[in-house]
């Protein structure tokens, strides 16, 4: 974050009265079908990378209601936190209390694909399809490798996206540049 030069920082104090606001944290969800591995990955990933502007939050249209190991043991080597992940409805996100969503993206095309709930506040939204690593077969590496791939698709836009100077970009520009990350 950026101060302002302390004769700046006097000029403004002595019109506004203060300088310094807390910066806007954004709640993002991540949805997923079954919420066992991308969206569980996303979620970890923007709260390492994104810490003190981001929130993230994920659930599933159909949880499986477990997270897949390899997710959590890719989370765990990469040096963000997975104690706290757990497979969950997206109705505990639409529900009375839940936190207000400033973005929602989906990383899997099923969940794209189907009637979402009404969320609170009209949160923005983007697909951020990511091949789902649950369902790759071969040799342990060859698994290992699909959630490898998963999470470095993942971590790029993560990346692409914490870096947008959201608050100073119209709400239309932001809404390009998340759908445009989608397709990176």
């Amino acid at each position: 974050m950026r101060t302002l030069p302390t004769n700046t920082q006097s000029a403004v104090r002595e019109k506004y009265g203060s300088v310094a606001t807390e910066p806007k944290i954004y709640n993002v969800l991540f949805l997923c079908t079954g919420n066992s591995a991308r969206s569980i990955m996303a979620e970890g990933i923007l709260n390492q990378r994104g810490r003190g502007r981001f929130q993230a939050f994920s659930a599933g249209s159909h949880p499986s209601g477990k997270v897949r190991p390899e997710a959590l043991e890719r989370l765990r080597l990469c040096g963000m936190p997975a104690e706290n992940a757990r497979s969950k409805s997206w109705e505990e996100f639409a529900a009375p209390g839940a936190p207000k969503m400033d973005f929602i993206f989906t990383v899997c095309d099923n969940a794209a694909n189907e009637v979402c709930p009404i969320w609170p506040g009209h949160p923005m939204t983007a697909h951020w399809g990511i091949p789902d690593p649950a369902v790759a077969q071969g040799t342990p590496e060859q698994i290992a490798r699909a959630y490898r791939d998963a999470f470095s698709h993942l971590d790029r836009r993560i990346q692409l996206f914490i870096a947008l100077p959201l608050a100073t970009l119209d709400k239309m520009v932001i809404k390009q540049e998340i759908d445009r990350i989608g397709h990176a």
